[in-house]
């Protein structure tokens, strides 16, 4: 079975996060496959109703893509509060015969448990060098759609949809199954908000996702929640501060009490971030960037800015703006070693998610989302044709030609990573531009 072809045909991509064509994953071996089930980010409750409702397909997934790398060990990380999924995956795990390949290991519930370097040291206590991969130390992560959307692949069904959670202060919270390239208005619809004109919609978990500038988008294959809270929210007025707006509140009012460094997830497993030094930079030319190339080190988890900072600045922003700064000048982080070890007051300085809920002032909104069955009759949907890390696909088909769910609509470009696309409905091809297919749905 030639599973990465098979995983590259399907146009799999990570589900959630940056989108990294799944098929490149499994060109290299490794010694473990791990599956992130800890769905970290507040209000979002994607992967834990997925293994509950699809926990066969799921571990059948992991366990194709563990044997095509020759992992010796699948590792199943869930956070310990979810112990009814937890229970059912290891009964399912036994059911299979895999108990001697497969175990699924208690996360603790902490922030960022779901970043995938905190999620290495977690099930296997290894560390992933600094600017490197989780490959580095013998580990492949995927997560728990994406081992679903394997699965998936195997029985010859390419990526056609994804699983979102519409949350926040809203009527009706709830998890969509949603065809891809649906319009983002009709799924907010669906939380029963009636105006949206006093809300403002973040794109994502609160802590990494960004505030919509406007709704006119489409879903993507890796799109997996909206959180809609009202603009004079925390939380929005803090995401809304511009790069430049940040860059001066920091420099007149950092204290340099060293908290963003102190309990940075990624400073905490020995690399060199260090978000206060970064904030130290600003009181000296900004153009002179050389000397902060710990920036790239950042893993934009926000906790330093939305939990850390006992003034409420910016020092996610600030990490943005230099590597940002670095990029157009052509400077990369060199790492100096290779070898890292947790830091020995890691284990005092996790962030507890409770804690973190009740800081960025969601504990009212923490509550289920339970999945729901939604008919979407889109008239149009528009499928990006860039939904991935890597080149944009080429397109497979013409203005006027008629498709039908599942089909290939848009190819890899020779040489390039990228992922394929499929149309999730039927229809006419309507237009082809800005890098995205506009279909007209109807046979």
């Amino acid at each position: 079975m030639d599973l990465l072809n098979i995983v590259k045909d399907a146009g799999v991509i990570g589900a959630g996060g940056a989108g990294f064509p799944t098929h490149a994953k499994l060109t290299s071996k490794a010694e473990y496959i791990l599956l992130n089930g800890a769905e970290c980010e507040p209000l979002l409750r994607v992967d834990q109703q997925l293994m509950e409702m699809f926990p066969d397909q799921i571990i059948k997934g992991m366990e194709a893509a563990g044997k095509y790398i020759e992992a010796r060990k699948a590792i199943i990380g869930i956070k310990g509060k979810h112990k009814k999924v937890i229970v059912l995956m290891r009964e399912r795990i036994a059911a299979l015969g895999l108990s001697n390949y497969m175990e699924v290991m208690e996360l603790r519930d902490i922030y960022p448990a779901g970043d995938e370097q905190v999620l290495v040291h977690e099930l296997t206590q290894r560390i992933v060098p600094e600017v490197s991969i989780p490959l580095k130390v013998g580990c492949v992560v995927i997560n728990s759609e994406t081992a679903l959307n394997i699965w998936n692949a195997l029985e010859g069904k390419p990526v056609t949809e994804t699983y979102i959670t519409v949350a926040g202060d809203v009527p009706q919270r709830l998890t969509l199954k949603v065809p891809v390239g649906t319009a983002i208005r009709d799924v907010i619809a669906q939380c029963g908000v009636k105006n949206l004109d006093d809300y403002a919609v973040i794109d994502g978990g609160p802590m990494m996702g960004s505030v919509m500038e406007s709704l006119d988008g489409y879903v993507t294959k890796k799109s997996k929640g909206y959180v809609l809270l009202k603009k004079d929210h925390f939380l929005i007025r803090k995401k809304t501060v511009s790069l430049e707006r940040a860059r001066v509140i920091g420099k007149t009012a950092c204290e340099q009490c060293r908290m963003c460094t102190d309990l940075c997830p990624r400073y905490l497993l020995g690399h060199n971030m260090q978000p206060h030094k970064v904030m130290r930079a600003l009181s000296y030319n900004l153009e002179d960037v050389k000397e902060q190339q710990i920036a790239q080190l950042c893993c934009e988890c926000n906790a330093c800015e939305l939990y850390s900072c006992p003034v409420n600045l910016h020092p996610r922003s600030v990490n943005s703006l230099y590597k940002q700064k670095l990029a157009e000048q052509g400077i990369k982080y060199q790492p100096v070693q290779m070898d890292f070890q947790a830091r020995s007051s890691r284990e005092y300085r996790l962030i507890p998610s409770k804690r973190l809920i009740i800081k960025i002032g969601l504990t009212t909104f923490d509550k289920p989302a339970p999945l729901t069955q939604v008919e979407f009759r889109p008239k149009t949907i528009r499928i990006p044709l860039r939904q991935h890390i890597g080149a944009a696909a080429i397109p497979t088909v013409a203005v006027g030609e008629k498709v039908k769910a599942g089909q290939l609509i848009g190819k890899i470009p020779d040489g390039s990573l990228g992922a394929t696309v499929h149309a999730s409905l039927n229809g006419t091809v309507k237009e082809i531009k800005d890098n995205s297919i506009l279909i007209k749905v109807g046979s």
